[in-house]
């Protein structure tokens, strides 16, 4: 008899729980369905694409999702979403529709929370959109694998200065840019190349087909912020899947209003660069993306171009500051600041040296009260044939006895402060698979590289310099074009390379060349920091 007692006792308490939930489902859903009609129904559109889906549920924006958690009831209904020209409509079954214009879709994200035990963080799509009313509003939806939440993007265009244009999906922030378009070839890194000051008036493409796959960090920022003018991906990663990851990058490319492009034939767009080079483009999305042909073209050969543009200004610290040594000091290097990078500052310091991050703008005379046991030049953006004021100032170092190493922009720089010329590549060398060979030792390293300029210098044998410091000799090139890819002074203590030796994110073959800079310095090495 108990056992009948109790066990009719565990049936009504489980009955009791089942009209709970039942009776708080049914309001959540009456409320929902009032949300979804306060932007009424529009029919005059053109379809583009259908999904059917299940549709979770629309709640004011930002409110916790922890009601949704309660599993077998977070799908609460088939839904049909059709995707028009003019914007989206949502027919949950059973429920009244709503339409969501283009122009009041704020965004479309993933959701991170776990709704049921067969969904987890990012599996389902967030529209973010406001209603007639005025009132933000977030709808919840489960799309099918097989469809991209970013079709629910504006559409989105890339417009080259030649005319050839890629129709693709808004990326990013909504509206224009422009910027040279050049291709990285990594695989990775590309949080280190959105955040490389080398980058600053650049529209980068990837040629990796995925993009995003490990989201944003703070750790493997290059600098305080993103630099390229805009950004074209293939595919951007629909989730994020790292356990260092803090954000999406969506996330940071919205907040700091870079305009990308996605859903482009990538292979085609670097095959086009290739062949005709480097050239001005735009991305147009949003409003901007209705614009006529020929005002998208005019705005993008309004744009400048990079040859002739002095960018070291634009992403040069405006404060001095300083990095310690790591352990006991080996004196000051002065490192005028380009468009320095995080990594580069820490390698220098890791090797014994008070990094002293100084102004593009500074003068000798401040170098030389810091009374530096060298001088370096960092990589950066920009034309180096009117960077004069670097050129002099380099000249005077030289001239004084500081030793110098520079990187990228400062090889450039080095070269012309030596007496040779610079020019501009067709297209240029950016990506972390670029090979090189060392002269010196015959060994051939994959480097890091970000440049569309070049040294204009014979390979072989031993130079005199034009402006009267000496010998020199080319100590590496580029193994896919014969381009100078490192310069030694023979007669003076100073080299340069045209390559990242700091490579975040990789590959680390080239590292050495800060211990090369270190002997150098403590004269354990010859001049030139040749072994």
């Amino acid at each position: 008899m108990d056992k009948v007692f109790g066990t009719v006792i565990v049936i009504g308490l489980i009955s009791l729980a089942l009209g709970f939930m039942f009776a708080s489902w049914q309001r959540r859903r009456r409320r929902d369905v009032s949300i979804l009609t306060s932007s009424g129904v529009h029919t005059e559109r053109k379809l583009v694409l259908e999904i059917r889906c299940l549709y979770v549920a629309t709640t004011p924006r930002d409110e916790p999702l922890e009601r949704l958690a309660i599993p077998g009831l977070a799908f609460r209904a088939r839904a049909r979403v059709s995707l028009g020209a003019s914007g989206i409509t949502l027919e949950p079954q059973g429920e009244q529709s709503t339409f969501i214009a283009t122009t009041d879709v704020r965004r479309v994200r993933a959701a991170n929370a776990t709704i049921d035990r067969s969904a987890g963080p990012g599996s389902l799509t967030a529209i973010d959109w406001r209603a007639e009313t005025g009132e933000e509003l977030t709808s919840f939806l489960r799309i099918p694998r097989r469809h991209d939440r970013t079709a629910f993007t504006e559409a989105s265009v890339l417009v080259l200065e030649d005319g050839t244009r890629y129709v693709g999906r808004s990326f990013g922030a909504s509206g224009a840019t422009f910027g040279e378009i050049v291709f990285a070839t990594g695989m990775s890194g590309y949080q280190e190349t959105l955040t490389d000051p080398s980058y600053a008036g650049q529209i980068v493409l990837m040629t990796a087909p995925h993009v995003g796959n490990t989201g944003m960090n703070d750790d493997d920022m290059e600098s305080k912020r993103i630099w390229v003018s805009g950004f074209i991906v293939r595919e951007p990663s629909r989730i994020v899947s790292n356990f260092r990851s803090q954000r999406s990058l969506d996330d940071d490319l919205v907040a700091q209003g870079v305009v990308g492009l996605a859903g482009v034939d990538t292979r085609a767009i670097t095959r086009h660069i290739r062949s005709h080079g480097a050239m001005r483009a735009g991305i147009f999305s949003g409003s901007d993306a209705e614009l006529a042909h020929e005002a998208q073209l005019k705005a993008v050969l309004a744009a400048p171009t990079m040859s002739g543009r002095n960018l070291s200004d634009v992403v040069s610290t405006a404060i001095e500051y300083v990095v310690p040594a790591v352990g006991r000091s080996l004196g000051t290097v002065a490192i005028v600041d380009l468009g320095v990078k995080t990594s580069t500052v820490n390698y220098i310091s890791e090797r014994g040296f008070d990094a002293h991050v100084l102004p593009q703008d500074v003068t000798i005379d401040r170098i030389q009260a810091l009374s530096p046991v060298a001088l370096f030049y960092s990589n950066g953006p920009g034309d180096p044939s009117v960077s004069d004021r670097h050129v002099d100032l380099l000249r005077d170092a030289l001239r004084a006895g500081i030793p110098f190493f520079g990187i990228c922009f400062g090889n450039q720089l080095l070269g012309r402060a030596l007496g040779f010329s610079t020019y501009k590549l067709p297209f240029g060398h950016r990506g972390i698979n670029q090979p090189v060979l060392d002269k010196a030792t015959g060994r051939v390293e994959i480097t890091s590289q970000n440049h569309g300029f070049a040294v204009d210098a014979p390979l072989e044998g031993i130079i005199e310099s034009p402006s009267g410091f000496g010998r020199v000799e080319v100590s590496h090139f580029s193994l896919n074009d014969n381009v100078v890819e490192g310069l030694s002074c023979l007669d003076i203590r100073a080299f340069s390379v045209q390559y990242h030796p700091e490579a975040a994110a990789g590959p680390h073959d080239s590292n050495y060349l800060f211990d090369r800079f270190r002997d150098m310095v403590l004269g354990s090495s010859p001049v030139g920091g040749r072994k």
